[in-house]
C-alpha cells in the first residue's frame, strides 16, 4: 500500500517534471489511520518518492535541490501528539519544510482548525523560534474553520497572533538563550526566567533577572 502510494506520486511528478510537491501529514480523519500521518513518516515518504523519480529533468534537479517536501499543519501535528517545535525542526533539518499551515488544536482530539494561539500558544512560539533559528523565509498559511466569528476577523486575528509571537521572539536575548542551552549546568532555571519576563506586561514588578553565565 505504501509503495503504491509513493509510486503514484512519482509517476505523476515524472509526467510533469520540475514541479515541487508538498505533503501534509495527518494521523487520522477521514480514515481511522492515514498512512504517512506523522512528520517523520512524511519525511520518509518524501525521500522515497525522490528515489523513485526517473525523468532526467527531475534527476538533474535532485543533484542540488529537493522536489518533495512537507507542508505541516499545526493541528495535524498536535493531533498526532507530536511536539510542534521538534516536528518542525525535523522537516527543517532534512530540507523538507516547503510551507506551513497555522491554527491551534488540543492534543489528539478531532481536527478543530481553531484560530492561531488560542490553544497552547507556547507550542506555536516554540515552533516559530525554531524556524527563526533555521532562517526560514517561507510562507505562513492560515488553515482555520471559524465557527463563531466572521471569517475576515478570524483571519486578521490569526495574522496578528503570528506577528505578536514573532515580535516577542525577535526581542528575546538570543545570546543568553544559547548560553543557557550550551551550559545548562551553569544556568539552571535561567531560561525559564527569561521566558517569564518576555511574557510579562511589566517586567519591572518581578524579581531581578539572574545573571547568565557564559
Amino acid at each position: 500500500m505504501r509503495d503504491r502510494f509513493a509510486e503514484g506520486i512519482a509517476e505523476a511528478m515524472d509526467a510533469v517534471p520540475g514541479v515541487k510537491v508538498a505533503i501534509e501529514p495527518k494521523p487520522y480523519e477521514p480514515r481511522g489511520r492515514i498512512i504517512y500521518g506523522l512528520t517523520g513518516e512524511g519525511i520518509l515518504l518524501a525521500q522515497k518518492v525522490e528515489k523513485l523519480l526517473q525523468n532526467p529533468e527531475n534527476r538533474k534537479i535532485l543533484e542540488n535541490d529537493s522536489l518533495v517536501g512537507l507542508n505541516p499543519e499545526v493541528g495535524h501535528v498536535l493531533m498526532g501528539f507530536e511536539d510542534l517545535a521538534y516536528a518542525f525542526s525535523l522537516a527543517l533539518e532534512y530540507g523538507k519544510l516547503y510551507h506551513t499551515h497555522w491554527n491551534s488544536q488540543p492534543l489528539g482530539n478531532y481536527d478543530q482548525d481553531l484560530n492561531v494561539g488560542v490553544v497552547s500558544p507556547e507550542q506555536a512560539e516554540a515552533a516559530l523560534y525554531v524556524m527563526k533559528m533555521y532562517g526560514y523565509r517561507g510562507y505562513f498559511g492560515i488553515d482555520i474553520n471559524p465557527e463563531r466569528m466572521p471569517v475576515e476577523r478570524a483571519v486578521i486575528n490569526c495574522i496578528d497572533a503570528i506577528k505578536a509571537m514573532n515580535d516577542r521572539i525577535n526581542n528575546l536575548p538570543h545570546e543568553d538563550i544559547i548560553a543557557c542551552t550550551e551550559k545548562p549546568h551553569k544556568n539552571r532555571g535561567i531560561l525559564e526566567a527569561i521566558l517569564i519576563r518576555a511574557r510579562a506586561n511589566n517586567p519591572s514588578i518581578l524579581s531581578p533577572m539572574p545573571k547568565v553565565e557564559r
